[in-house]
């Protein structure tokens, strides 16, 4: 099966001069999905961009957690796992090369989950390796997406 994803980017940066030269305009952009609230972005401020708005290393970490997350309630849920609370604080590193690319190296989620059965705890650790395995976003890195998952009734 085939899922295709559309949206439109639109740059709204522009200062007056357009790209005259690095510093002649902003970094700044809106996203917009049908039927979907507007999102606005930017760059990292390192790259001079604003840092009020999300930056796109952020939107990759957030579908990387996310996804995980959906993954694993999905699977907790098909396990007759009750999951209360779920909370992920990920954490991504990224290296930017001498001529300014870069690439992420590394993803850390730290999922802390809540369940309402003890007796489950152990298999509801477990299940963050299998959401890992299943995750659309995930298997669409190549690099290493780590888990320190901890659970709590």
């Amino acid at each position: 099966m085939t899922h295709n994803y559309q949206l439109e980017l639109n740059w709204t940066g522009n200062l007056g001069k357009g790209t005259k030269s690095y510093r002649s305009y902003d970094r700044s952009y809106s996203i917009t999905i049908d039927g979907k609230e507007e999102l606005h972005g930017s760059s990292d401020p390192h790259f001079r961009g604003d840092a009020s708005k999300y930056n796109p290393e952020e939107f990759f970490l957030m579908s990387l957690s996310s996804c995980h997350m959906l993954w694993y309630l999905h699977l907790c849920s098909e396990a007759g796992i009750v999951v209360e609370s779920y909370i992920d604080r990920a954490s991504g590193t990224m290296e930017e090369k001498a001529n300014g690319s870069g690439r992420f190296t590394e993803v850390r989620l730290h999922p802390v989950v809540k369940i309402n059965h003890p007796d489950q705890m152990t298999k509801a650790i477990k299940l963050h390796k299998k959401a890992n395995e299943m995750c659309f976003i995930t298997n669409s890195c190549n690099f290493p997406i780590h888990h320190d998952p901890k659970c709590t009734v």
